[in-house]
């Protein structure tokens, strides 16, 4: 998600990189698109989304382990999701908090996995696994080594294994009440290379679960500005296309620690343009001038939703469920009434275009729960 955040200042270079991948032909258009209203309601039929959140931070981008980890997050929470309305769970989970880097299962996290898939069963929630960390790729580029999932076969067969042993563990649930995300947030060299892992990859859990359904995402970290790029393959309905959607940056990372403006704490606002007095420019430092400039725009309802079509017309063209799986407001300095105008406005867009959706996140940087755990006022907002 940070790098995303990043990402989202530097659009006009992504602009010229995407250039190179290819315009609207990749999104197999010209396949069967009859009945496409029908497809999309056998998309619903079969795998409930609706409004969802990422349970982030526990099997994922966390350091804990044995007690602290297992009392962090406990089927309380997901009664509590479960009671505020939600209708799923986005679980992130990391190779290394399920596999030793032999592969091994490590029970502790395995069992964790599991009690979170029956706690979300149990609370008639849906599901999806988010595969959002391996050994050899993340998204944030915070591995220990570089990011090699894209050029090392070695990485790519270790990210068939475990994707393996995943289905070994998971196989075993019902189709329409739990998704495999294949990759979050995957910035391969280039769109092409990005399509073609990831059809490997679907024809690999195909051979035994030909019925699962798999959600895919653009590449470069899921941004609704690649998605006329994305590939996926012909004639597979059980496919949930997914983007992220953290726009403006200025707002909805505003202060954040992780990002490349964490040290702007002049006045935001939404909707306009993210900075309103651009006059501070003159007093700052070239390069924090620039960079400010970079991620200052103009953004509302409209435009937001004009970002957003390109997804929506990619997933109409396939007859494919659209889904948001990531999107929120980083809540510790932002004005409030402008983190909800914001809010608001991205749900009545996920509403108006019946976009599947979850919030990042229940708890941690960005939450839906005060420290006591009580609820605070954003779920009122993305279940009503």
């Amino acid at each position: 998600m940070k790098r995303f955040v990043e990402f989202l200042a530097s659009m006009s270079m992504a602009s010229l990189m995407l250039a190179s991948c290819g315009g609207g032909n990749n999104t197999n258009a010209s396949q069967e698109n009859h009945s496409e209203c029908e497809n999309k309601c056998c998309q619903s039929a079969l795998f409930e989304l609706g409004n969802g959140v990422n349970v982030s931070h526990w099997l994922s981008q966390s350091d804990k382990r044995g007690e602290e980890r297992a009392n962090l997050i406990t089927q309380k929470d997901f009664d509590s999701i479960a009671a505020m309305g939600f209708k799923h769970v986005r679980l992130p989970i990391d190779e290394e908090q399920l596999f030793d880097e032999q592969g091994n299962r490590l029970d502790d996290g395995m069992d964790l996995l599991h009690k979170a898939i029956k706690w979300t069963l149990d609370n008639n929630m849906n599901i999806i696994v988010d595969l959002h960390i391996v050994r050899s790729y993340h998204f944030n580029s915070e591995n220990d080594k570089p990011n090699t999932l894209f050029s090392d076969p070695a990485a790519q067969q270790d990210f068939l294994r475990v994707w393996r042993s995943l289905q070994n563990e998971l196989g075993q649930y019902p189709n329409d009440r739990l998704a495999y995300e294949i990759l979050n947030e995957p910035q391969a060299p280039s769109c092409a290379a990005w399509n073609e892992f990831v059809a490997n990859y679907i024809a690999e859990i195909r051979k035994t679960e030909p019925n699962r359904q798999l959600v895919i995402g653009s590449n470069y970290w899921q941004s609704t500005s690649s998605f006329d790029s994305l590939s996926v393959p012909a004639n597979d309905k059980k496919l949930i296309l997914s983007f992220h959607d953290y726009s403006p940056a200025l707002i909805t990372h505003y202060r954040a620690p992780w990002t490349v403006q964490k040290d702007f704490k002049g006045d935001v606002q939404y909707p306009g343009f993210s900075i309103p007095d651009t006059s501070i420019y003159a007093n700052m430092k070239p390069e924090e001038a620039n960079m400010l400039r970079g991620v200052n725009k103009e953004s509302n309802k409209e435009i937001l939703e004009k970002e957003i079509m390109t997804a929506i017309k990619a997933a109409d063209s396939l007859g494919l469920q659209l889904y948001c799986g990531e999107f929120g407001v980083y809540p510790n300095y932002i004005n409030p009434e402008i983190r909800f105008r914001w809010y608001n406005d991205m749900v009545s867009i996920f509403r108006e275009h019946k976009i599947a959706n979850a919030h990042w996140c229940y708890k941690g940087d960005f939450p839906i729960v005060k420290e006591d755990g009580t609820r605070n006022e954003l779920p009122a907002i993305l279940t009503k």
